[in-house]
């Protein structure tokens, strides 16, 4: 009780600037996200699994932002109208249809209430934010310097036990719950750290920084041991280099579609040649490099097919409306056949969920929630093209370059995990989005177009 107490003056400087500095409370959450940590971590709930004290912040300015939408119509029509945030209401009104019809009800009210926390504060919260272009660059930082604190202390911890990477799942907690998310969220900033390094209206100091942080960053991408994590960072260095080239975006769609049709032309042979190799991710950093394409032993490999597998015959099953948003991990048990169970599996909705950002809306929200998902990759990668190709301000175009090739990688990382039911990497997702719809709607030309709502 006495504890609570001594949190009063914090909550009463948190009221005040909400109400006369609502940009203060959106940098303190930012801000507090790499380093906030649920009620579970601090023993103080066995349900409710708060992250303290950034969802209740989240919370808040979803409140705050609602209640001025609704007296004020502070949102422009712009942003309303952009295909990004079409989308993205789009798909949250289907999980409000599928929450109703869902097969546990009191799951899915939670898991839909905290989607909503997430966009509102990180993505519509923000757009009036970025109105101003200058407060891009602070918002970065203020989530990559504490993140890069996260890192410094994971790596200490970890050399105490030699790096070993068997250890590097549980190291990461309590910040993160488990390395993979943590790779993510590394990956994630490391583009856009780089990127701040060209911009020739950043002073000296800023960049000395920056670059503290990207070297900080690579080391704790290394150490994660996160196969994820890598894979989101040769995904951005190649679109870099497609951009590097002027490749043009149709070139790459007709390249991966030749690509794809050729890999289910000759999937049976590509499956024998990837059982051949039984190099486990355990044993060091090559090892995790050789067991990416291990599917006949690696542990991990083998659970996220079980994992998928169970997604499908979910969906099978309610293929229309799903399962119910949050629902995938507590149902999806009996789905396992005892031919695809591991050493790792387990019945009691543990070690996560359907591993992929598309299969989890498949199995939950059923074709439609794929399609929404599907809807929203595609409008990433033309919007970032597009922005790269037509923005004439040379630092605008570095910037949307650099924030782009944050959430777009992700996504391609989203095939093997999903963690936007968590606030860790819903603040960069959501916000990266943001920051590219405000360089489309306002900064184009590199001042700011007030244009009319």
């Amino acid at each position: 009780m006495f504890e609570a107490f001594n949190l009063l003056p914090i909550i009463v400087l948190i009221l005040y600037w909400a109400i006369y500095n609502i940009e203060r409370v959106i940098y303190l959450m930012v801000f507090c996200t790499p380093l906030a940590v649920t009620l579970k971590d601090l023993g103080l709930s066995e349900g409710i699994n708060l992250s303290l004290p950034t969802e209740p912040l989240m919370a808040g300015l979803m409140v705050i932002y609602l209640l001025n939408e609704f007296m004020y119509k502070i949102t422009p029509r712009k942003i309303l109208s952009h295909p990004i945030t079409v989308i993205i209401l789009i798909q949250l009104l289907w999980m409000l249809i599928t929450t109703i019809s869902s097969v546990d009800f009191t799951i899915s009210v939670k898991f839909f209430l905290a989607r909503l926390w997430f966009v509102f504060s990180c993505y519509f919260v923000t757009t009036q934010l970025f109105k101003n272009k200058n407060s891009i660059v602070p918002f970065i930082l203020a989530y990559a310097i504490p993140l890069a604190i996260v890192c410094l202390i994971t790596t200490y911890h970890h050399a105490a036990f030699n790096f070993d990477d068997k250890i590097a799942d549980w190291i990461v907690s309590p910040f993160y719950n488990d390395h993979t998310a943590y790779g993510a969220a590394v990956a994630m900033y490391i583009p856009i750290l780089i990127a701040f390094l060209f911009l020739n209206n950043i002073s000296k100091f800023l960049k000395i920084v920056c670059v503290g942080i990207i070297v900080i960053f690579f080391i704790a991408l290394i150490l994660s041991f996160s196969r994820g994590g890598w894979l989101s960072l040769i995904v951005a260095a190649a679109i870099l280099l497609s951009f590097w080239f002027k490749v043009q975006l149709r070139t790459l769609l007709i390249t991966a579609t030749t690509f794809i049709v050729i890999f289910f032309s000759f999937q049976d042979e590509i499956f024998i040649a990837l059982g051949r190799n039984n190099t486990d991710s355990e044993g060091g950093f090559s090892n995790t490099i050789s067991s990416v394409s291990n599917i006949s032993t690696d542990a991990s490999n083998l659970e996220r097919i079980n994992r998928w597998s169970c997604a499908v015959r979910m969906f099978q099953e309610k293929p229309f409306l799903g399962w119910g948003p949050g629902t995938y991990m507590f149902y999806y048990a009996p789905f396992q056949k005892s031919n695809e169970r591991t050493i790792i599996s387990t019945n009691f909705g543990t070690n996560g969920n359907a591993h992929s950002e598309y299969l989890g809306p498949l199995s939950e929200q059923g074709v439609f929630g794929l399609v929404i998902v599907v809807a929203l990759f595609f409008a990433i990668l033309f919007m970032g093209y597009r922005l790269y190709y037509t923005v004439k301000d040379r630092n605008v175009r570095i910037l949307a370059c650099g924030v782009f090739l944050g959430p777009f990688p992700y996504l391609i990382h989203g095939f093997l995990n999903n963690f936007l039911d968590t606030d860790k990497l819903s603040v960069p997702f959501w916000g990266f989005l943001a920051i590219l719809v405000c360089i489309d709607v306002y900064h184009r030309n590199g001042h700011t177009e007030e244009k009319k709502s």
